[in-house]
């Protein structure tokens, strides 16, 4: 037995102990070679009563009942010298006895030192309503450190660890391989254009012979279509200047980090307004403007632009 670990011999002495309903340092004892075995002697069955002796055996006193702590009690174990052996504090050892025998439904044992539990309090946990209130904690000596034991969990009981798709594509090969298509069919598109479409350069030009109605490239209409409402400082200066501002501070105005249309109004509704406003003077400067500058329809008086 020497060479057998304590903890595994009191383990087994405690098995031993609840399967032959007897005390777990009688058993103990009984394994290290301290005590002799106990006698396994069968019960005598007690004698058959005279009929004579009846009245007499009724008239005897009845033996006293145990009383209910002495019944919800079990052994007595000493908490002092446990926590020497194993090295546990004594309020630890307290509650892991009193857990087990509620837990097995056996006597709640007693500890040397302690008076035992009252009545109520012993029945209450021999019947599983609950174990007593612990001891006070022994005070912690100065200068010990004492450490909290944390319950090791899984990862995914406390943290989400399954990917949430996002908007973001990779740069390559994602939009590189879709920028390089769309620059292949634009330059097909536009080399089958000049194939059957002719666009030759127009003389040159004569000062003493102009168009009627000179008019500017396609995208400088917009801008001479403003010349005949305004001067030219505000028609070619204030007016391009401010549209060209607002679009530089639509980013510094709305900050929405957002890239859904819905939580950008304000940055759609700014671009929006130049864009259709460019748009409307571009198209009425190419389409609606004949000889001397003139309103025309150009369904009627035709087209005065050269595309």
């Amino acid at each position: 037995m020497a060479e057998i670990p304590e903890s595994i011999l009191r383990r087994s002495a405690e098995a031993r102990a609840k399967a032959e309903g007897r005390s777990v340092e009688e058993v103990l004892a009984e394994m290290k070679g301290e005590a002799p075995p106990a006698p396994s002697e069968p019960a005598a069955p007690p004698p058959a009563a005279e009929p004579e002796q009846a009245p007499a055996a009724a008239e005897a006193p009845a033996a006293p009942a145990p009383s209910p702590a002495a019944a919800a009690a079990g052994p007595t174990r000493d908490l002092e010298a446990e926590a020497t052996q194993y090295g546990v504090p004594q309020d630890l050892l307290r509650r892991a006895a009193v857990a087990r025998a509620k837990w097995d439904g056996t006597p709640v044992p007693q500890f040397a030192g302690e008076a035992a539990a009252p009545a109520p309090v012993a029945a209450a946990v021999a019947s599983g309503g609950g174990a007593p209130a612990p001891a006070a904690a022994p005070a912690i000596p100065e200068g010990v450190r004492t450490q909290r034991l944390l319950t090791v969990v899984k990862a995914g009981a406390i943290q989400q660890v399954k990917t949430e798709p996002t908007d973001k594509v990779s740069t390559w090969p994602h939009l590189v391989a879709a920028e390089f298509v769309a620059l292949m069919v634009i330059t097909a598109g536009v080399l089958i254009f000049s194939v059957f479409v002719d666009a030759p350069l127009l003389e040159f030009a004569n000062f003493n012979e102009q168009p009627n109605p000179s008019k500017a490239p396609w995208y400088f209409l917009g801008l001479q279509e403003l010349l005949s409402y305004f001067d030219p400082q505000v028609a070619g200066v204030i007016i391009p200047g401010f549209g060209l501002g607002g679009l530089a501070l639509i980013p510094y105005i709305d900050r929405n980090p957002s890239v859904r249309p819905s939580d950008r109004k304000l940055a759609i509704m700014v671009f929006s307004f130049f864009l259709f406003a460019s748009a409307i003077l571009t198209i009425y400067g190419s389409f609606f403007r004949g000889p001397g500058f003139n309103f025309t329809y150009p369904w009627i008086d035709g087209l005065f632009f050269d595309f």
